[in-house]
């Protein structure tokens, strides 16, 4: 927290984050950073695709799946499994990286 003026005072977004949704290492925190990096790689999906200038049925046929599971993958990675995602960056010639770090 840093104090501008007498009538001002700004938040970082983490302090933000630790007081509204949970520090971090909470179950809550751990589900909303989760969740939110599903929705970044839904999002990296849509642009991988569209900067390889293919439609979603036109995806979809290279997977082997029906256009409108490509538009869930893209706007809900909820229900996805890691087989499919690899699947998707692959018909889009696409590197994935995973990194993980211990806690």
């Amino acid at each position: 927290m840093r104090k501008i003026n007498k009538n001002r005072v700004l938040f970082t977004f983490d302090e933000i984050k630790d007081e509204f949704i949970g520090e971090l290492g909470t179950e809550k925190r751990t589900a909303y950073e989760q969740e939110l990096q599903l929705v970044v790689l839904g999002k990296m999906i849509r642009k991988v695709r569209i900067e390889r200038k293919l439609t979603q049925e036109q995806l979809g046929e290279l997977i082997g799946v029906q256009r409108a599971q490509i538009s869930k993958l893209e706007n809900n990675l909820n229900n996805v499994t890691l087989e499919t995602v690899l699947k998707v960056f692959n018909a889009l010639k696409a590197k994935v990286n995973f990194n993980v770090e211990l806690i």
